[in-house]
């Protein structure tokens, strides 16, 4: 049965994942064709494009494969022991991760080694692989959001609201949809969103140094790389420090995941001090690299205590539900933008730190700095829909109530750790668009035509008001989409329970692909709008005559400030009320099915598409537009 329940899983995600990748082909190639067109060094540009866009393809592609066989393992781990569960899904992560970076340093170096003798015209040739990352990564990233939040709300709502029948109820016949969308979104999409902030990061390190005037191949150049290659290192010895016993504590699974986090950070602050010194740089560059994997620690342990039941907030949270859903809501959201304080605070102290030492390159390397233990970063992230796939196997298949509790456990855990890797890709996104920001006005005034980004300026004004514009545009955009997407997935449901008699009595079996395909052709159709916004409006700017360069860097400016507020407010609202409910659905202030219970399920589902689909989803628009922008800075 398990196995079974497995294969519908991975063949409605692998069907979801050729559709879309069939559908971005065309879009692919016709940028392609423009970028071979318009931009110098001609064809080279567009062949580094196409081969940024296979590898975060890929990343994705293979993420999720490992995902999907990992899922079924689980629940095999979980009914030996708690730790065996746990290291089954925190292994196919740590696979995950490694994949991840690998795909992105080798892809950068096998890029540079082939074009570094087109001098200055590497750093367009290798803007151009970054551009091909971040266009997939943000229509794999709202795609997969769509899908699965749409599949997790229409399955909630008409499920466990209406219906009042469990999580993952093998008569609800949208949680098939349910469970490949935690494969699709929270995998695919996760991977390929954090593939592209890895190349991002080590691309705008490296554009800064070109654009200073320092040769192609010099160590400032070339520093990104190895900080990047001894990360994936640090990362894999880390994975072995990741064990627990058998309590179903949260505080013991949190600790054991940031036992690894935490030794591969020292690892990596020692590597890059002997990796400064052994290429003789300044020592303030060193201090900017710390200050990143600091920031990205610190980041990481607010946000774990603004969304995990462990502590006071989603507790507080959770204690609003016994006064209904609208004081749940309100709750939420406030909580979620009050943690907004501890990552600016954070990225801010960094970024100085960075400035003070090394200037901008300081700042552009602090990225790397943070994102240099992706490899296990990653892996803490992609174990969570891995271990809620593993309670939906687990729940449809009738499996003891014990086996259930475990993977309950390792399911909340999940979604801390899920929590805690979004507001890590949205703080290592803040910090390489900056160095992306940094580098297209680099980029200009090498380009001969330098920026003058005064306040005064009304054009720098217009174009700050534009961005923050298009962050809240993006967001409705999306958040329209999963909702009606959602509506499609419960009337449906509803349809089927209606037409289909015998389903709520077990006697007749739901059309589990019928929800799979409604939910795909509506995720495919709503991720084309937000998606090209990100691509075409800031080149629009940048060429109209009354705005130009000044506006789009004032738009960057404009995007990044609103969008990284706005991405860890949806983050962490949605991950606070998803915890609320899993800490009521322990036994809590009256345990499932109680009216505080269906009120969290409501919070819940309306924190979903802000933790899953919006949220993450920003920290791709900030970045996406800050590369094309420096893309096409020579047409500007």
């Amino acid at each position: 049965m398990v196995r079974e329940i497995s294969a519908a899983i991975e063949e409605g995600a692998l069907a979801f994942l050729y559709r879309q990748y069939k559908t971005l082909a065309w879009f692919v190639v016709i940028v392609a064709i423009i970028l071979g067109v318009f931009l110098e060094p001609r064809g080279l540009v567009a062949i580094a494009y196409l081969v940024g866009t296979f590898c975060s393809a890929g990343a994705g592609y293979i993420g999720m494969r490992v995902g999907l066989k990992a899922n079924c393992r689980t629940v095999a781990g979980v009914m030996r022991s708690l730790n065996s569960g746990l290291r089954i899904a925190f292994n196919s992560g740590t696979v995950m991760g490694i994949c991840v970076v690998s795909l992105g340093l080798v892809g950068l170096s096998v890029i540079y080694f082939v074009f570094q003798g087109w001098g200055a015209g590497i750093v367009d040739i290798i803007v151009g692989f970054s551009a091909g990352a971040s266009s997939i990564a943000l229509f794999a990233r709202v795609g997969g959001g769509i899908f699965t939040k749409a599949a997790d709300v229409g399955s909630d709502l008409v499920g466990k609201v209406e219906a009042g029948i469990p999580e993952d109820d093998p008569r609800n016949p949208a949680v098939i949809a349910d469970n490949v969308g935690d494969n699709v979104g929270d995998i695919a999409g996760m991977g390929a969103d954090l593939f592209e902030s890895y190349v991002s990061a080590i691309v705008a390190t490296f554009t800064v140094a070109i654009a200073a005037g320092i040769a192609f191949d010099s160590h400032l150049a070339l520093l990104p790389f190895v900080i990047a290659g001894t990360g994936i290192i640090c990362s894999i010895i880390g994975t072995f420090f990741v064990r627990v016993g058998e309590q179903l504590k949260m505080e013991a699974l949190l600790m054991a995941l940031r036992r690894g986090i935490w030794v591969s950070s020292i690892l990596v602050a020692i590597a890059s001090y002997l990796a400064v010194r052994f290429m003789n740089l300044d020592i303030g560059i060193f201090y900017s690299i710390l200050a990143g994997l600091v920031a990205g620690i610190l980041i990481g342990l607010s946000i774990e205590y603004y969304t995990s039941y462990s502590y006071k907030p989603t507790r507080s949270v959770s204690e609003a539900s016994q006064t209904g859903t609208g004081t749940l809501i309100i709750r939420g959201f406030s909580t979620g933008m009050l943690s907004t304080v501890a990552p600016v605070v954070f990225v801010v102290i960094a970024v100085l730190v960075a400035y003070e030492f090394a200037g901008l390159y300081g700042v552009a390397i602090t990225a790397v700095g943070m994102l240099s233990t992706l490899g296990i970063t990653l892996a803490t992230d992609a174990y969570g829909p891995v271990a809620d796939n593993a309670g939906g196997i687990a729940e449809q298949a009738h499996l003891p109530a014990e086996v259930r509790e475990k993977t309950d456990a390792l399911d909340a855990m999940g979604n801390t750790t899920a929590a805690t890797g979004k507001g890590f890709a949205i703080g290592s996104a803040a910090l390489t668009a900056l160095g992306l920001t940094a580098a297209f006005g680099g980029r200009m005034e090498v380009l001969g035509q330098p920026l003058t980004m005064s306040l005064l300026d009304p054009r720098v004004i217009c174009g700050i008001l534009i961005g923050c514009l298009l962050v809240f545009l993006f967001s409705a955009l999306t958040m329209n989409a999963v909702g009606r997407a959602a509506m499609l997935v419960v009337n449906e449901v509803r349809r089927q329970w209606h037409e289909i008699k015998g389903i709520m009595t077990g006697e007749a079996k739901p059309d589990y692909a019928r929800c799979v395909d409604i939910t795909t052709k509506a995720a495919l159709k709503e991720m084309i709008l937000p998606s090209l916004m990100a691509i075409v409006v800031p080149v629009a700017v940048g060429m109209i005559p009354f705005l130009g360069p000044e506006a789009l860097g004032g738009l960057l400016i404009g995007a990044l400030s609103c969008g990284f507020l706005l991405a860890v407010t949806m983050a962490n609202a949605g991950g606070a009320w998803d915890n609320a409910k899993k800490y009521i659905e322990s036994g809590h202030l009256g345990g499932k099915g109680s009216q505080q219970h269906k009120a969290a399920v409501v919070g819940d589902t309306v924190g979903d598409p802000f933790k899953d689909t919006s949220g993450p989803s920003l920290n791709i628009l900030i970045k996406l537009m800050a590369t094309v922008s420096l893309l096409c800075a020579p047409m500007f």
